[in-house]
């Protein structure tokens, strides 16, 4: 059994979004990275697409979701499930804080303007 203590605040701080690394490689699990994000309401989206599946689940708040041509709006307790190889964006849908629970496989990868590497969050 482990427990992996949550930390006292964002690992990660991009701006307009913060990062919580939970259950990642670097804090002790093997499989599956967990992590919280927290992102502002007039944070842009940005366009990216993953080499696995992400599961995202809404702790607080509205997320505008696009997963390929579809678009819709996640809430409270709804999980949003994004295929490997499909682009998407994610935004705070909403007029207050957005905050979701994040997780993929160890060895997920993100795909940017290009690039392919693994989310610091996530490592």
């Amino acid at each position: 059994m482990s427990i992996i203590h949550a930390p006292q605040k964002a690992t990660h701080d991009i701006g307009t979004a913060r990062f919580t690394s939970l259950a990642t490689p670097s804090r002790g699990s093997i499989e599956t990275a967990v992590w919280q994000v927290e992102i502002e309401v007039d944070a842009p989206a940005v366009p990216h697409s993953l080499t696995r599946e992400e599961v995202f689940v809404v702790l607080e708040g509205m997320a505008a979701v696009r997963i390929g041509d579809a678009t819709g709006v996640a809430g409270l307790g709804d999980a949003i499930v994004l295929p490997a190889d499909t682009e998407f964006e994610l935004s705070n849908g909403g007029d207050g804080p957005l905050r979701l629970l994040c997780c993929f496989p160890v060895g997920c990868q993100a795909r940017l303007d290009g690039a392919t590497f693994t989310p610091p969050w996530a490592e």
